[in-house]
This record gives C-alpha cells, structure tokens and sequence, in this order.
C-alpha cells in the first residue's frame, strides 16, 4: 500500500492558508459579533467571564436607584454600547459608554470622591473558556476556507 500526495494541491492549499492568515477581518468580524453577544449574555446572567456572579448592589445602592438591577440602568444603555471593531490584524470590543471601566474594574470613594460608594468591579468584558472554543473553531473554520 502507499500513499501519494499531490504536492502543487498541498502547496496551493497552504498558500491560501497563508493567504487568509494576512486578512484576518472577516474571521475577526465573526468573532465580533460573537463576542458582543457573549457579553450581552453575560449581562443576563449577571456573572463575569469565568462563571462568577457579580457582587450584588448594595442597601445604598438599592436605595438610591429604587431597583436591585445590577449594571441596569433605566435605558440598559451599558449593555446597548457593547460594540466591536475589527480590520485584518485587530480586533477589539468593549463599551463606549464613559462609565463602563467603573463598572467593570471597580473603584473606591477615596479615589473617587464623586462616587456615592466603593464600586465592586463586575467584570463584564473578556473570553470564558466557551468563548475561547468559539475563537478557536472561528479561526479553524475560516483558514481552512469555510467562511
């Protein structure tokens, strides 16, 4: 038994590999959109990319907006500004809203003498280990020519 390869199909194949490597915006853009929605899934279930739920607001906190929505405002404008932006060789995703770091990394009041308290920081943004398989199948399936 042998096996016999077809060298110019191996080498066309590896440049077009090679190729789609260079221009990496329409897998980026795929991953995008996955990742926006993640993210709004995140927001749903109130819990950071690694599967921890977020702090819960506190008595104040409750008090003072009259709800116990975490990282909810009136408009939900925090989730609603969860964009991305992709070109061949980036891509980047996250909130336009001036606010969102706050809420996402935390801060305390002696830093932050405008804050009516410590922000816990919930972690909104980043790739769980779902995400990651995502990323992973998405680059997998567009190098090879499937998207």
């Amino acid at each position: 038994m042998s096996i016999t390869i077809d060298d110019d199909q191996v080498l066309q194949a590896l440049n077009e590999m090679q190729q789609r490597s260079i221009r990496l915006q329409p897998a980026f853009k795929a991953i995008g959109e996955a990742m926006v929605s993640s993210t709004h899934e995140r927001f749903q279930a109130k819990e950071a990319p690694d599967g921890t739920p977020w702090a819960p607001l506190s008595e104040a906190t409750v008090e003072r907006k009259g709800h116990d929505r975490i990282l909810e405002g009136e408009t939900h404008q925090l989730a609603r500004q969860i964009h991305y932006e992709a070109s061949d060789d980036a891509l980047e995703w996250g909130s336009s809203m001036i606010y969102a770091a706050m809420q996402h990394y935390g801060g305390e009041q002696a830093e932050f003498p405008r804050l009516w308290g410590n922000i816990p920081g919930r972690e909104f943004l980043g790739v769980s280990g779902d995400d990651r398989d995502e990323v992973l199948d998405t680059l997998s399936l567009y190098l090879e020519g499937g998207l």
